[in-house]
């Protein structure tokens, strides 16, 4: 398998296993499995520019063991081939849903498939809701279909499909798998989001300028790290966290302390009525 250079320094197997070794290591264990995302800070780009947006599809080649679920929102001719999916919406109930059912809806699915025929309708029960979440059934990756389509091959490959864009800033984070995965399986996912990504960036390799891995609930370390400097930097982070949260705490007790006591207006009251 290739690798490519990103800042002079090989993204090769060695360096992200190296990474991967030290995330598990410094990441607490929890009670489930975690995920495993990539961040990828970029650079010389503006996400806000239509130009310089990206938003690409990546086959993964392993499967990352995660629960994609799909919602087919089809017309009566195509119910039975559909009940492949997780949810089936017909025409004629779709016409019938709430605002916030759609919302509800639009949270618990990955992907969304519509018939050719639906796409209307979707586009205006849907569309302001899925549009925004980048969930609208997408032609690019087959999710617009026909009764001629091949479903069962079309959940198979969404299984492996991962969205990788740009919204607001010059980040990119993408799942590429959870904890109990192999490094071999997770350095081949990394590859291949690696790879799409930079195909869609203006100035390719240019455009990165680092790479990190970490867990759902662990810090992020750059690929290439050495440990003993991941662990100084950490340490300081949580120093200045600690400094932050004293301060704050100092600043609290002084302000109660200057805090002139209220005058009790009713026990003055009291004393006028006796005179």
């Amino acid at each position: 398998m290739h690798y490519r250079y990103v800042g002079g320094n090989m993204l090769d197997k060695a360096k992200i296993s190296d990474t991967l070794n030290i995330v598990r290591e410094l990441s607490k264990k929890r009670k489930f499995d975690q995920s495993v995302d990539l961040v990828l800070n970029l650079i010389d780009i503006n996400p806000k520019k239509q130009e310089d947006a990206v938003d690409i599809f990546v086959i993964l080649p392993i499967h990352r063991k995660k629960t994609v679920r799909i919602c087919a929102l089809i017309d009566k001719n195509l119910i039975e081939k559909a009940k492949i999916f997780d949810r089936v919406i017909i025409k004629e109930d779709l016409q019938k849903l709430a605002k916030k059912e759609i919302k509800e809806i639009s949270k618990l699915y990955n992907f969304f498939v519509a018939q050719i025929t639906m796409m209307p309708a979707v586009a205006s029960a849907f569309g302001k809701i899925l549009g925004p979440l980048g969930k609208m059934p997408s032609p690019k990756i087959g999710c617009v279909i026909t009764p001629e389509s091949d479903l069962e091959d079309l959940k198979r490959r969404l299984q492996k499909i991962i969205r990788i864009r740009t919204r607001n800033e010059p980040i990119i984070k993408a799942s590429v798998g959870v904890e109990s995965m192999k490094d071999e399986e997770l350095i081949e996912n990394i590859s291949a989001i690696y790879s799409g990504l930079i195909g869609a960036l203006p100035q390719e390799e240019r455009n990165i300028k680092n790479i990190g891995l970490k867990l759902t609930m662990g810090p992020s370390v750059k690929i290439g790290s050495k440990k003993e400097d991941v662990i100084k930097e950490l340490d300081q982070k949580n120093l200045k966290k600690k400094k932050m949260k004293d301060t704050g705490l100092e600043k609290k007790k002084s302000e109660k302390e200057t805090k002139k006591p209220k005058k009790d207006k009713t026990s003055g009251k009291k004393e006028e009525t006796k005179k």
